[in-house]
């Protein structure tokens, strides 16, 4: 049986701006800048789409470790994730869009023993 907390929807907002490659983003009542990558011919200065990406994915990771460590009674004091996606565009992995070759994550946790930093990154990896 699906219940009201089962459905999560979101919605974003984005428009370009004066600046060719820089955009505008909304999402709620927060705005903020992404510029396309100086390699597109773009400024480059804020942050790119895919570095909002990988922090995306990330924050996920931070959010999901916590949630599951507080589900199993795990006494997580902090947590830091860094990220890190690798792309070839001369060897693509699809010709029809651009993907990541690879993206990796590393998972520095504080205040539990590594079993239990194993079991809830386990966990996080298995959703």
């Amino acid at each position: 049986m699906q219940t009201q907390s089962d459905i999560r929807e979101y919605d974003a907002q984005v428009r370009s701006t004066d600046l060719p490659g820089r955009v505008l983003c909304t999402v709620r009542d927060h705005h903020f800048i992404i510029d396309g990558p100086v390699q597109n011919g773009f400024p480059g200065e804020e942050v790119t789409p895919a570095e909002m990406f990988l922090a995306s994915v990330a924050s996920c990771g931070v959010e999901l470790v916590q949630m599951l460590a507080a589900q199993q009674d795990v006494p997580l004091r902090s947590l830091d994730v860094k990220i890190h996606g690798y792309m070839d565009r001369s060897n693509p992995v699809r010709t029809d869009y651009t993907v990541f070759h690879s993206v990796r994550l590393d998972f520095t946790l504080k205040g539990v023993t590594p079993e239990q930093g194993t079991q809830v990154v386990e966990a996080f990896q298995r959703r």
